[in-house]
C-alpha cells in the first residue's frame, strides 16, 4: 500500500522473487462522504484476495494496512516510514489535532504539482519535482483533506501485535526522534522506499519470511 497520494508505482524498484513470492498492489480509491478510515479500512481489504498475507504499507499507507487487519487475518504487518500508534505522532500533528490548523492547508491547489509534492512526500523537492510527479497516483482535493485528516486524528492507542516498522533517520514527516521499537535505515528519508530500493531488496525478502503468528 503505497503512501498520501502516491500511485503503486513508489515500489517499481523493488524486486522479489516471482519464485517465493507473489506481489498485490493496492491503490488510493475516492472516499465516500463521511467515511472513517475503518470504514476505508473495511472496504480496502475486499480487495486483498490472498489468505493469510503479509501487508505492507509506506506512510500513510502503513497506518491503513494496520486498520486493515480489523478485518483480515494476516501473517504479518510491515510499515515503512509510518508510525505504529498516536503516540509517535510528531507534536506539530498533535498541534493540528487540537487546532485545526490542518484544514488550512493548500489542498484545493491539486494542480500544483510542486504544492501536492511537498504535502504528500514531505520533503523540499527541488529537482526531484518531474521525478515525484511521476509517483503521485490521486489528486483530488477532498481525497486529500479526508486523508490528511485522518492522519491527525489517527486514534490507535496500541500497535499490531508483531508488526515490523522500518523508519529513516532523517525522515521529516515522522522524525526518528519521536519512533520507538523498529528497524533505523541509516540517512533514510520518508521517501526511501525510492532512494534506498537496494537496501530493500536486499533485505525485505528475509523480513517478510521471518516466523510470525498470524493475527
Amino acid at each position: 500500500m503505497p503512501g498520501l497520494a502516491a500511485s503503486p508505482d513508489i515500489f517499481e524498484h523493488i524486486s522479489l522473487s516471482e519464485a517465493r513470492f507473489r506481489i498485490h498492489y493496492l491503490e488510493w480509491f475516492l472516499p465516500e462522504a463521511g467515511m472513517s478510515l475503518l470504514d476505508y479500512a473495511r472496504k480496502m481489504s475486499e480487495q486483498v484476495g490472498e489468505a493469510n498475507p503479509v501487508l505492507i504499507g509506506v506512510s500513510f499507507g502503513g497506518m491503513l494496512v494496520q486498520e486493515m487487519t480489523r478485518f483480515l487475518s494476516v501473517r504479518k504487518v510491515i510499515i515503512i516510514s509510518s508510525i505504529k500508534s498516536r503516540n509517535e505522532m510528531p507534536r506539530r500533528l498533535l498541534v493540528a489535532r487540537y487546532t485545526k490548523l490542518h484544514k488550512l492547508l493548500p489542498t484545493s491547489l491539486v494542480n500544483n504539482v510542486e504544492v501536492l509534492s511537498r504535502v504528500a512526500f514531505g520533503e523540499a523537492i527541488g529537482k526531484r519535482l518531474k521525478l515525484y510527479e511521476r509517483y503521485l497516483g490521486i489528486r483530488d482535493a477532498g481525497y486529500l483533506d479526508w486523508s490528511i485528516d485522518k492522519i491527525v486524528n489517527w486514534d490507535r492507542e496500541e500497535p499490531v501485535p508483531g508488526l515490523v516498522h522500518i523508519h529513516g533517520e532523517k525522515d521529516a514527516v515522522f522524525p526518528f526522534s519521536y519512533i520507538g521499537d523498529c528497524i533505523a535505515i541509516p540517512e533514510g528519508t520518508h521517501t526511501m522506499i525510492l532512494h534506498r530500493h537496494r537496501w530493500f531488496n536486499e533485505h525485505l525478502p528475509a523480513i517478510i519470511l521471518q516466523d510470525g503468528s498470524s493475527i
